[in-house]
């Protein structure tokens, strides 16, 4: 698929969260307030079917209620629940989701395997799942749960660890460094880092690219991204895991 609909997902004009929790300290409920403190400047919906309000933001009961259609879905609801929540929102034509939650499983008659099919139905693209989430300077968008907003700049960084992208967040704000965008990718359940790599080559805020890699499912089309990459911007690559006790921490 490549860069198909890449541009909904990570410039999206309309976002639906879907799971934020009513607890001070969760994983939902940080992802919302960053959307928030970011100024996210398009259209936003919260989708809880327990609370109708959640730290002063009104909230819907499914997706079928929000007045529009969001491009993004960013889910943070259990995994149980995620494959009927991708159901939904492609029955409502969003283009893509990003899932924060973890949990969904592998193989046959997974949750994992039940998400993928629900996308598959309606043309959807997947980001995640088990991943910190898209930081977007560009459009004001922060569906992450890092401590801190990026400013922005002309670097893409994609990376397979949360906390590396969090760290690197930290350590750019110290040094003036500012990112065209940050892309944890997680399981890549869907978009990988070459499909991240087509996206970020042809993006013309994006002068360089930081890879930050653990493990490569698909070498060839890694290699085709890279090389096509590098031909027009520089990409330099992170590679964990290359000895015996790095890929037992990977």
């Amino acid at each position: 698929m490549s860069t198909y609909r890449l541009n909904n997902l990570l410039a999206p004009r309309s976002v639906a969260l879907v799971g934020a929790s009513a607890r001070p300290v969760s994983v939902g409920r940080a992802v919302l307030e960053n959307i928030h403190k970011a100024d996210f400047k398009g259209r936003f919906g919260l989708v809880n079917p327990r609370h109708a309000e959640i730290g002063g933001v009104a909230a819907v009961k499914s997706l079928d209620r929000l007045d529009f259609v969001p491009e993004l879905v960013v889910i943070t609801a259990p995994a149980r629940e995620i494959p009927g929540i991708i159901d939904q929102a492609g029955r409502r034509g969003s283009a893509g989701a990003l899932i924060v939650s973890a949990g969904l499983g592998h193989g046959p008659g997974s949750l994992y395997e039940a998400a993928i099919a629900a996308a598959r139905k309606y043309g959807m693209r997947l980001i995640g799942p088990n991943c910190l989430g898209i930081m977007m300077p560009g459009v004001s968008l922060n569906a992450s749960f890092a401590a801190h907003m990026p400013g922005a700049g002309s670097l893409a960084l994609i990376s397979q660890s949360g906390a590396i992208a969090a760290g690197m967040v930290d350590w750019a704000a110290q040094r003036g460094v500012g990112f065209s965008g940050i892309v944890s990718i997680g399981d890549q359940i869907d978009v990988d880092i070459a499909d991240l790599l087509d996206y970020f080559a042809m993006d013309h805020k994006t002068r360089a690219i930081l890879l930050y890699i653990e493990s490569i499912k698909d070498a060839r089309k890694f290699m085709s991204a890279a090389r096509a990459a590098a031909r027009v911007k520089p990409v330099v690559v992170v590679k964990s895991g290359r000895m015996a006790q790095g890929a037992k921490a990977a």
